[in-house]
């Protein structure tokens, strides 16, 4: 092998490192037989999808089937928070035209619905946690810029432990202290991120707004992200019902099991919350909402009449059989690890997403996306084997809601980990309180013992 010569570009992949990679490649892979043969869970879950139990919570349920005569049926799913049914909590706020992130934080946190003089105590908790520490933007979210906002989110949570004086303290007050001032920071670390970004490397004016503090959580993101500050009651309403919907989904999800995972080793707040934010970087998780939107853009253009069913089907059809879109054979927004029948986050965005897309003159687009909610599930079925039935999924109207707000596609998932940043720090406190054992999973070796080699002899 030829020696490696040195390189200014630290980016560049050389035939050296092609080479090494391919012996990677050819040395890791595992023929799917063996998990079989030792009826090893593969990604933690059975063969119809169902996750390995890991772990006790009550902070959150997921519900997808019932039992009918001793047997698992499936039904229209539900999601529970603290026992509560998120519809029944999305209804109450919304019907008192009210926000409720922060009521729904104060919930999932503490286990009970807050009354007013609780919620107005908390409100005002994360107003006075909305502010960064001096010189903070300047220093650490303006300088280096990136051109991904959840590398820049967790860039900025790493950094914000060496301003704290009691950055190790597990304590349950102190990591409650560090989760209250993260759910109310994250706004200001994605949206300044992605400012500095817009201006550095896309040459756009800068815009830094400060946080108000009286205003609630998506009238902040609002405030902060449009260079005049302004929104309609509408738009801060859908997207708070989209926070609320992001907040929490089970202990099993990937980005909160590895709130559990890392924070069962006792390390800080900090680094347990940036191996979340990384968890759902991934776009197996987090980053499906944006190809939801990149692919209805391109739908839009090759569907030439967008109330036609037959050509709405081909296009679909197109997309299962790798001829379209990314060429990955996916259908984005469609289908679930655990929901069969419906994904009760979509259905709840679905009842409110249609007032805004008339507001904003997008009937025809919501049109669209309401015909292929109802043809993609049919396709599907009667191009794969199924294990399960198939549905639409929370990032089919997500998606579509925050592009209606005109919010860049490099926030989008950003939005999932604003809200998300409840759920794992419930979580966190819940492991901590528990006191339980580090989480070790096991995995079985399959390699063969081998006799080692001198080195002039190899």
């Amino acid at each position: 092998m030829a020696i490696m010569k040195n390189t200014d570009d630290i980016t560049v992949v050389t035939p050296e490192i092609v080479a090494l990679a391919k012996r990677v490649e050819e040395t890791s892979i595992i023929e799917n037989e063996l998990f079989s043969r030792y009826e090893v869970k593969r990604g933690l879950r059975d063969l119809n999808g169902k996750g390995v139990l890991a772990g006790l919570t009550r902070i959150s349920d997921v519900r997808a089937n019932k039992l009918v005569n001793g047997e698992q049926v499936p039904t229209h799913g539900e999601l529970f928070y603290r026992g509560y049914n998120v519809k029944d909590l999305v209804n109450g706020f919304t019907s008192e035209n009210r926000f409720g992130f922060e009521e729904t934080a104060y919930l999932l946190l503490f286990d009970k619905l807050p009354s007013h003089k609780e919620l107005s105590m908390f409100e005002e908790m994360l107003g006075n946690y909305r502010s960064l520490p001096t010189s903070f933007v300047r220093d650490i979210i303006m300088k280096a810029p990136s051109t991904d906002m959840m590398n820049t989110l967790a860039r900025s949570v790493l950094t914000l432990y060496s301003y704290d004086d009691r950055a190790d303290d597990t304590s349950l007050p102190n990591v409650l202290r560090q989760s209250l001032q993260l759910i109310s920071l994250f706004p200001e670390f994605a949206i300044y991120g992605y400012q500095a970004y817009n201006h550095y490397h896309e040459g756009e004016s800068l815009y830094i707004h400060p946080p108000v503090p009286e205003l609630s959580t998506a009238e902040n993101i609002l405030h902060l992200l449009r260079p005049d500050s302004k929104y309609t009651p509408l738009e801060a309403k859908l997207l708070d019902i989209a926070l609320v919907l992001h907040m929490e989904h089970g202990g099993g999800n990937n980005s909160t099991f590895t709130t559990h995972v890392v924070t069962s080793t006792l390390t800080d707040t900090y680094s347990a919350i940036a191996a979340a934010i990384g968890s759902l970087k991934g776009p197996r998780h987090g980053g499906a909402n944006i190809k939801v939107v990149q692919m209805f853009d391109e739908m839009k253009r090759e569907v030439k009449d967008w109330k036609d069913e037959d050509e709405v089907s081909d296009y679909l059809k197109r997309l299962l059989h790798r001829d379209a879109f990314d060429h990955s054979g996916l259908i984005y927004g469609v289908g679930h690890a655990i929901y069969s029948k419906s994904d009760p986050r979509s259905m709840v965005l679905k009842d409110h997403v249609q007032a805004l897309s008339h507001e904003k003159g997008l009937d025809d687009e919501f049109a669209l996306y309401s015909m292929v909610e109802r043809l993609a599930p049919q396709i599907i079925a009667s191009e794969r084997r199924m294990y399960k039935g198939v549905s639409i999924n929370v990032d089919f109207y997500s998606g579509f809601i925050y592009n209606m707000l005109n919010l860049p596609l490099e926030l989008f998932t950003p939005m999932f980990a604003i809200a998300r940043i409840v759920g794992w720090s419930a979580h966190r406190m819940e492991e901590l309180a528990n006191n339980g054992k580090i989480i070790r999973p096991a995995y079985k070796p399959i390699m063969e013992d081998k006799e080692y080699l001198p080195f002039d002899k190899r």
